[in-house]
């Protein structure tokens, strides 16, 4: 007979299996930065494409031939600096110490958060000096402005982004310098490096075994269908967390390291097709080629960030086609 196989149903690689909190993904690591400057990037998933480049790489087995990958397309519109917080050192972990708040803040800010009154936004920088020694490290607050894309929104995504190499007065004051200011993409990375890239996929809803583990579905003769696994014994009735059970598919908060950042461009026309692109639209803004798939359905808010297994990139291409 031949020899049946029945590997582990479901990967533990992804795990766990629940819904993310919010579609904005949270980056939990930060590498450890060699420059004072930002250490990711946010932008929205356009769509997919290919190109064509001639291969240059001394080690490529394609060396001189023309290749073809296949690139996912973020249209990435300026960032925005509307604070920076302050982290400190305890016994459990870094936490949070205070949030400081730029001077001015945009009105459309106030579409996802609760801006504080103005005259506390002019007095709350004159506390800045007791909180610096005290501070362990410094984040900056930004958000996204949707309207300048081709999304057709006006709520902006807020989140944190760490700085590099430099100690807490160096970074506060980097921070301070950013006020009122935007920053592009091409100011923070350059193409032929690998980033690491955040997102939150495609929401499934609630799912059986078969299709959120690959189960396969039993004999015609079976008693049951759909049977996955015995649960455990009647003593103790405890279910193990890495039972295969019905429950949430997709949604899920989830991060793909070391991505090739194959472009960097501000030039639209070079990727947008006649019609645009299906449920986006047309690229306006800044926009960034990363090889390969990335998690989460389109329009939907993409960080990436500088790599934490360093990894070296492929280097500047020389790009002969890009469909549009």
């Amino acid at each position: 007979m031949a020899n049946i196989r029945r590997p582990r149903r479901g990967s533990l690689q992804y795990w766990p299996h629940v819904r993310a909190r919010k579609k904005t993904p949270v980056v939990k690591s930060w590498a450890s930065g060699t420059t004072l400057t930002l250490q990711g990037f946010a932008g929205y998933k356009v769509g997919m494409t290919h190109l064509q480049f001639k291969d240059t790489r001394s080690t490529s087995p394609n060396k001189g031939d023309i290749v073809s990958w296949p690139v996912t397309i973020i249209e990435c519109p300026p960032l925005r600096v509307y604070g920076f917080r302050f982290y400190q050192k305890t016994p459990y972990g870094a936490t949070v110490l205070k949030d400081f708040y730029a001077p001015k803040l945009e009105k459309n800010l106030g579409r996802t958060l609760d801006l504080p009154a103005a005259e506390k936004l002019n007095t709350g920088l004159t506390q800045l000096d007791s909180f610096v020694s005290r501070a362990s490290d410094v984040h900056l607050l930004v958000y996204t402005q949707p309207h300048l894309s081709g999304l057709g929104k006006k709520t902006p995504e807020v989140f944190e982004v760490a700085l590099g190499k430099g100690d807490v007065k160096s970074k506060t004051e980097y921070a301070k310098e950013l006020f009122d200011k935007e920053i592009h993409v091409h100011d923070v990375f350059k193409a032929g490096i690998k980033v690491d890239v955040h997102a939150v996929t495609k929401g499934k809803g609630f799912k059986g075994a078969v299709q959120r583990f690959g189960v396969s579905l039993r004999g015609h003769k079976s008693e049951k269908k759909r049977r996955a696994n015995v649960l455990g014994p009647l003593r103790p009735a405890k279910v193990s967390w890495g039972m295969i059970l019905p429950g949430q598919h997709g949604y899920h908060t989830r991060t793909e390291y070391n991505k090739d950042l194959v472009l960097v461009e501000n030039k639209p026309d070079r990727v947008n097709p006649a019609g645009g692109f299906t449920h986006y639209g047309f690229v306006k803004q800044d926009y960034v080629l990363i090889r390969g798939s990335i998690p989460g359905a389109t329009k939907r808010l993409i960080r990436f960030t500088e790599t934490i297994r360093v990894k070296k990139g492929v280097g500047g291409l020389d790009i002969q086609y890009i469909r549009a």
